[in-house]
């Protein structure tokens, strides 16, 4: 059973000695090949061989293969080559590289959002909320860990595409500083991507990233990216261009974050609340 409470806990200003109070990330927007899992890593490799120093690189989700429902087809183990290939990259750019993909794990599938640290050492969250509008529920099974990650001091909380439409499961009761969506939003409902995004870092004074893809799948859907962060006011700090292959590079800044929170306070009136599963 997962269960998570949720307090009023006073001042949510920290102390940033010992912890880094900046971040790089990358996101990359980019095509995804329809379940070629070999050409999307190939793809992927032009495009991470030219990105600039950075702490975190954030891929789409499901990037190695589109939003497929055959997870039996397309899982791999948490060993496998995309693993395997992760980690490469993780040691060669010294950042960390995170994305979903299909994982099968005791005989069932999930939509798993990797983090890998240079180091070799994996997070992973698994979607909460599967799609039911395309049948995900029925490929994959449902996540119970809470997505809470930790990287150079600072506290990340891990969601894939659905969830951006639950703002209790985003609510920020456990104080992070990071809260990032990996996704394969359709061009139909990006304006709802585009707001949703904004409204999750406003009510959660913290910065909001969300990483989608472009082109067209194997069901017909298009993709038109829209990748941007937003800092912990609501205020959007980048953007790739629509339906264009790129990046965006941002460096956060905790202190300042902390400061902000600290003057406005709204975090301190949040809802009391247990989540229960």
């Amino acid at each position: 059973m997962d269960r998570i409470i949720s307090k009023n806990s006073g001042p949510v200003l920290k102390t940033l000695k010992d912890m880094d109070s900046l971040l790089s990330l990358t996101a990359i927007q980019t095509h995804l090949f329809w379940e070629d899992k070999d050409q999307n890593r190939i793809h992927l490799d032009k495009q991470l061989a030219q990105l600039p120093a950075t702490d975190i690189i954030v891929l789409p989700e499901m990037f190695t293969t589109g939003f497929t429902m055959e997870g039996q087809k397309f899982s791999e183990t948490m060993e496998g080559p995309t693993f395997q290939w992760m980690k490469k990259w993780a040691e060669k750019t010294k950042a960390a590289i995170a994305g979903s993909c299909p994982i099968i794990e005791q005989g069932k599938c999930y939509n798993r959002f990797l983090f890998v640290a240079p180091s070799g050492e994996i997070q992973w969250y698994d979607k909460r909320h599967t799609f039911t509008l395309s049948g995900e529920n029925e490929a994959y099974a449902s996540g119970r860990n809470n997505g809470l990650i930790n990287y150079h001091g600072w506290k990340i909380c891990l969601r894939v595409c659905y969830d951006l439409r639950f703002p209790v499961w985003a609510r920020n009761s456990a104080d992070y500083d990071l809260l990032i969506f990996t996704a394969n939003w359709p061009h139909k409902r990006i304006e709802a991507w585009d707001t949703l995004l904004k409204a999750r870092s406003i009510e959660n004074m913290a910065y909001c990233v969300g990483i989608n893809r472009i082109g067209i799948d194997g069901s017909g859907l298009f993709y038109p990216g829209h990748t941007a962060i937003y800092d912990y006011m609501g205020q959007e700090k980048g953007k790739v261009p629509p339906d264009e292959e790129g990046y965006i590079r941002y460096q956060m800044n905790k202190e300042a974050m902390y400061l902000a929170r600290e003057k406005l306070k709204f975090l301190n009136d949040r809802d009391t609340f247990t989540i229960q599963s």
